[in-house]
C-alpha cells in the first residue's frame, strides 16, 4: 500500500497534476499526524529558522537509520536542490516521501 501511494504521488508532480491535489495530499497526512519533517539544510541554517517540529539531518547525511519507515517523511531546504537530493536517497531506502521544496515556499508555521 505504501508503494503505492508513493507511486500515486510521484505520478501527482511528473504528470501535471495540479499543485491543488498534491497539497490536499499533504494536507490530509498531516491531519492523521503520521508524519516526521526534515529540514535538510545545514546546522546553522535550521537554528537561525525552521519549520515548527522539524527535525534536522543535513542532505549529505541523510541515510535513513533515525527515521521510522512507518511514517511519512516531508523534507525542504533553501532552494529545493537538497531536498532532491534526500527525497531521491529516502525514496531508495524505501520511504514514503515528499519534497515540500524551498523553506521560504513551505507554507507552515516557523520559528
Amino acid at each position: 500500500m505504501k508503494k503505492f501511494l508513493l507511486v500515486l504521488g510521484i505520478c501527482f508532480l511528473l504528470c501535471g497534476c495540479s499543485s491543488n491535489k498534491v497539497e490536499s495530499e499533504v494536507e490530509n497526512i498531516m491531519k492523521e499526524g503520521n508524519y516526521i519533517i526534515v529540514d535538510v539544510r545545514t546546522k546553522d541554517e535550521f537554528m537561525k529558522n525552521h519549520v515548527i517540529g522539524a527535525i534536522n539531518i543535513p542532505y549529505d547525511e541523510i541515510d535513513g537509520s533515525n527515521l521510522d519507515k512507518d511514517k511519512t517523511i516531508f523534507v525542504y531546504c533553501r532552494s529545493g536542490s537538497r531536498s532532491k537530493v534526500a527525497f531521491d536517497r529516502l525514496t531508495e531506502l524505501g520511504y514514503m516521501v515528499y519534497d515540500l521544496g524551498a523553506f521560504d515556499d513551505v507554507d507552515l508555521p516557523k520559528e
